[in-house]
């Protein structure tokens, strides 16, 4: 069964970090992209940064560039989302679903996780 679990988001202050895990089973990792997209009430979904496993080679939007690291750990069929300097823009539910290198749309994903959510407050 396939299967993605995100964990490791909560409340932070501005300028805080967080590292979200997505936790894969059921398929084999290296062929696929995993990306991290996020979603704020009222909002739609959108991509946030994606790694080919395989290669490792990431890429990110803009408006996380420079504060946020992807990353996986093939041993551990893991991907992580490190976020450092958060704002409170930055607040959302934060979602892994694997998909394929050349796209961060979200409707090119599948196997979404629950989903966990952070919150980027004073």
């Amino acid at each position: 069964q396939v299967q993605l679990v995100e964990s490791g988001g909560g409340l932070v202050q501005p300028g805080g970090s967080l590292r979200l895990s997505c936790a894969a089973s059921g398929f084999t990792l290296d062929d696929y992209t995993i990306g991290w997209f996020r979603q704020a009430p009222g909002k739609e979904r959108e991509g946030v940064s994606a790694i080919k496993i395989s290669d490792g080679s990431t890429y990110y939007e803009d408006f996380v560039r420079g504060r946020f690291t992807i990353s996986r750990d093939k041993a551990k069929n893991t991907v992580y989302l490190q976020m450092n300097s958060l704002k409170p823009e930055d607040t959302a539910v934060y979602y892994c679903a694997r998909g394929g290198w050349g796209t961060l749309d979200p409707s090119d994903y599948r196997s979404w996780g629950q989903g966990t959510q952070v919150t980027v407050s004073s």
